[in-house]
């Protein structure tokens, strides 16, 4: 039994050093990842928007105010999908919190983040960052774009847009 652990104990510490890349220092990683990357725009080349992640998702309009229909359907994506991973305030769980998370973020990255995860994962520096921090990659939930804009609606609320 005691070998069964320490078997497990060593094969969870491989995959977590394996699972955190090339070690980049996420303080420099930001800035210096987000300027590279709007130089390569500006220089013609395709490459990744940090404003607006990598997706289909190029121009999200929102109203005034929360729409509470489609919060009310969010609300019920987050609990299926989300809250086992992230919590609406900005505590960690196994993910960041949401709290503050619109104010932080566009619409439109936050759109194909949720439905252009991997890609997002992979091209992302400040993701990569938090991946860091975290340990674990968040999963594709396959979520349609219209839970994807419902989940948002919810994150408005959640962050206190009324």
């Amino acid at each position: 039994m005691k070998k069964l652990l320490a078997l497990s104990m060593v094969s969870f510490l491989i995959i977590a050093i394996a699972s955190c890349g090339g070690g980049n220092n996420s303080e420099e990683t930001t800035d210096e990842s987000t300027e590279t990357a709007a130089a390569e725009t500006e220089s013609g080349n395709p490459s990744y928007d940090p404003h607006r992640g990598e997706g289909k998702f190029t121009n999200v309009e929102l109203g005034a105010t929360v729409d509470p229909a489609k919060a009310e359907l969010g609300e019920k994506v987050a609990q299926v999908k989300c809250t086992s991973c992230h919590k609406t305030t900005d505590e960690k769980l196994v993910g960041p919190g949401w709290a503050g998370v619109t104010q932080r973020r566009k619409p439109e990255w936050i759109m194909n983040f949720i439905t252009n995860t991997d890609v997002m994962i992979d091209k992302d520096p400040e993701v990569q960052a938090q991946l860091e921090l975290c340990l674990v990659r968040m999963p594709n939930q396959n979520l349609s774009d219209e839970d994807a804009r419902n989940l948002l609606e919810f994150m408005r609320k959640n962050d206190g847009v009324k």
